[in-house]
C-alpha cells in the first residue's frame, strides 16, 4: 500500500520540513507478519526511500481477555492464564501469580520452596533472554548461533517437563509452592546444563559481541534516553540498557534473592547492542544465581502448610475424610479468601511484572490486573525508530522482545 504526498502537504502536516524530503513520500505496513513483526504487530509508517519519518503502532490482533475471565474462574485456575502472557518464561509469570495469592492468605513460604522457585526462574530467564539474543542475531543475517542457542533453549524445556509435564506453557507449581519434589532426573539435567552451557554460550557471544558487521547493525539502532525510558515507564533489561540500575530483584527482594550475589548489568546507550549486551552478561549472572541456589539449598517441605490451596496427595483422598473434604473444596473453587488489596511484581523476563489483585471475598477475584511490561514500553517504539531505517525497526523491535501475549490481557 502507497499514498504518495507532496512535499509542501507533507511539510503542512508537521512531518518534516520540505528541504530534508528527497522524493516521494509513501505510506508503508510493517506487519502484522511474520517473522519481522511476529505474526500480529502493524505498525504504520511514512517513509521517503529507507527512512522512516512516523510512525505509529496499532494492537489488538491478540486480545484474550484474561484480566475479564480472571474474574469467572477459581484462584487455582488462573495460574493457566499467567503463563500464556510472556510464553517465552512463563514460569515466572506462574510463580509471580502465586506470590500474590499468597502475599493476599498471609502464607509464610518454605525456605527450601524459595531457593527451588529462584532455580526455576532463573532457567527460565536464560532461555527467554536466548530467544531474544539469538533472534538479534537472525536479524542481522547470522543464522548459525540462533540454532545452537535453541538447542540449549530445549534443554531447559526438558527440565520444565520433568517439573510440570509441560514445556511452553507450563502451569508450573502451586499456591504454597510445588505439588512434589524436584525429579532426580530435574537435578542431573540441572547439573549437565550448568556444565556444558557455559562454554556453547560463549562461542555465541564471540561470534557476535565483536563481529563488526553486528555491531554496525546494531549499535545506535533504536536508542532510547534514560529520562525517556523512564517516562515510558520502562523496565527489565530495556530500561537498564538505557542507563538505569533498577531491578526488582534487587530493589524489592522475594523468593530470598537478598541470599545471593549477583551484579545488575546497566548500559549506557538503550540502543540495540546495549540490550543485547545487558541480556548478554544477566544469562550469566542467572548461571551463578542458580549454583548458589544449588549449593545452598536448604532442607524442608516442598510446599507450604496451606491445606485450603494445596491439593492433597490423592491417596489420603481415597483414606481420609479430612482430604476428601479439601480436594473437593479446592477443585470446585469454593476455598474462602480474605477481602484485600494486594500488589506483588518480579522481575520477569522483560521487565516489573505486576499482578494487582482486588478480592471482596468471593470464589474468585473481584479484579485482576496484569502489569505487563511488552505493553507498556512498546509505546515507545514509534519514537525509538523515527529517523531510522526500515531494517533498523525490525532489529529495534527483536531487541525490545516485545512478547505478543503481554499486549492485550
Amino acid at each position: 500500500m502507497s499514498e504518495k504526498l507532496t512535499k509542501n502537504e507533507f511539510e503542512s502536516a508537521g512531518y518534516l520540513s520540505s528541504e530534508t524530503i528527497d522524493g516521494d513520500i509513501a505510506t508503508l505496513n510493517l506487519g502484522p507478519t511474520h517473522p519481522a513483526t511476529h505474526g500480529i504487530f502493524q505498525n504504520i509508517l511514512k517513509v521517503d526511500g529507507e527512512k522512516i519519518l512516523e510512525a505509529t503502532q496499532t494492537v489488538g490482533y491478540i486480545h484474550r481477555a484474561f484480566e475479564k475471565i480472571a474474574e469467572r474462574r477459581p484462584y487455582n485456575q488462573i495460574t493457566t492464564l499467567t503463563d500464556r502472557l510472556n510464553y517465552c518464561s512463563s514460569p515466572i509469570n506462574n510463580i509471580g501469580y502465586h506470590m500474590t495469592i499468597e502475599k493476599l492468605i498471609g502464607c509464610e513460604i518454605p525456605k527450601r520452596v524459595q531457593y527451588m522457585r529462584v532455580i526455576i526462574m532463573e532457567l527460565a530467564r536464560i532461555a527467554d533472554h536466548l530467544v531474544c539474543n539469538s533472534v538479534i542475531g537472525v536479524d542481522t543475517g547470522a543464522l548459525t548461533g540462533f540454532t545452537y542457542m535453541f538447542q540449549q533453549r530445549e534443554k531447559i524445556y526438558d527440565m520444565f517437563e520433568e517439573v510440570c509435564g509441560a514445556r511452553l506453557t507450563t502451569n508450573l507449581g502451586r499456591i504454597g509452592g510445588f505439588d512434589h519434589e524436584f525429579s532426580a532426573a530435574f537435578y542431573s539435567k540441572l547439573e549437565d546444563f550448568l556444565k556444558e552451557f557455559p562454554a556453547l554460550f560463549a562461542e555465541f557471544d564471540n561470534l557476535l559481541t565483536r563481529n563488526r558487521i553486528f555491531m554496525d547493525r546494531t549499535i545506535n539502532s533504536g536508542p532510547i534516553s534514560a529520562e525517556r525510558a523512564l517516562e515510558y515507564s520502562f523496565s527489565g533489561p530495556n530500561l537498564r540498557a538505557a542507563g538505569v540500575d533498577y531491578d526488582v530483584r534487587v530493589m524489592n527482594p522475594y523468593s530470598s534473592y537478598e541470599d545471593f550475589d549477583f551484579i545488575i548489568p546497566v548500559g549506557s546507550n538503550g540502543d540495540t547492542y546495549d540490550r543485547f549486551q545487558v541480556r548478554q552478561e544477566e544469562i550469566r549472572q542467572s548461571l551463578s544465581i542458580i549454583r548458589q541456589a544449588l549449593d545452598k539449598m536448604p532442607e524442608g517441605p516442598c510446599h507450604a502448610d496451606v491445606p485450603d490451596f494445596f491439593l492433597p496427595p490423592k491417596q489420603e483422598v481415597y483414606e481420609n475424610m479430612e482430604a476428601l473434604i479439601y480436594h473437593f473444596k479446592i477443585v470446585m473453587g469454593e476455598t474462602p479468601v480474605p477481602v484485600g488489596e494486594v500488589y506483588h511484581c518480579v522481575e520477569g523476563g522483560n521487565g516489573e511484572l505486576g499482578f494487582y489483585l482486588i478480592s471482596d471475598g468471593g470464589r474468585s477475584p473481584y479484579r485482576l490486573q496484569f502489569r505487563r511490561p511488552c505493553f507498556i514500553y512498546y509505546q515507545a517504539y514509534p519514537e525509538m525508530i523515527t529517523g531510522q531505517t526500515i531494517s533498523d525497526a525490525v532489529l529495534t523491535l527483536s531487541s525490545m522482545n516485545v512478547i505478543a501475549g503481554e499486549l492485550d490481557a
